[in-house]
């Protein structure tokens, strides 16, 4: 009889355990998550200053101004799913580096004290918003392992928690760079 209590007992505590590890996770997760909008947010909010501050030099790229303003509210949709808002994430950001790429013919451009200022801060916001995502992306894979393996993968069902996507960068961005074209651009 005591024996019996107390395998149920321990069942109990391992069951505990894993719940609460899983529920951690998810958390970790969605805080993960939450730091990547706030420095998303950051961004969101120099982009318009950058498009002002450059526009009056960088006559030839309106075009490419236009998709970056485009894009910025495309992202800022509330309805958008985690997938489709990583999309549109990575696309913006590679908008944004043509923007830094085109800079360099623009010497005026270069030497404005308050584009320069701006550079510095758009350069900051990004390498604090690529350590978001990997910390995002340390916490979702995690989480998966708990919610796919061997015994939470039973609890996790039953708590209807489902793998997460990882943030991952956009096809176009895993090609080499062709050093040619930069030069001739």
């Amino acid at each position: 009889m005591y024996i019996l209590i107390g395998i149920s007992a321990l069942l109990l505590i391992i069951g505990i355990v894993m719940y609460n590890n899983l529920i951690s996770k998810r958390n970790n997760v969605e805080f993960a998550f939450s730091s990547i909008d706030v420095m998303l947010k950051k961004r969101h909010d120099l982009i318009p200053n950058l498009v002002a501050s450059v526009k009056q030099y960088m006559t030839h790229e309106r075009g490419l101004l236009t998709e970056i303003t485009a894009l910025r509210n495309e992202v800022m949709k509330p309805e958008l799913s985690d997938s489709e808002r990583f999309r549109a994430e990575g696309q913006l950001s590679s908008m944004l580096g043509k923007v830094q790429v085109a800079v360099e013919n623009y010497p005026d451009l270069k030497a404005n004290t308050n584009f320069l200022q701006l550079q510095a801060a758009m350069n900051e916001v990004e390498e604090q918003l690529s350590a978001a995502r990997r910390a995002f992306n340390a916490s979702v894979n995690g989480y998966n392992n708990s919610v796919e393996m061997f015994p939470t993968n039973i609890l996790a069902g039953m708590m209807n928690l489902r793998r997460r996507d990882s943030f991952e960068i956009a096809e176009a961005e895993r090609g080499n760079v062709n050093i040619d074209n930069l030069f001739n651009s």
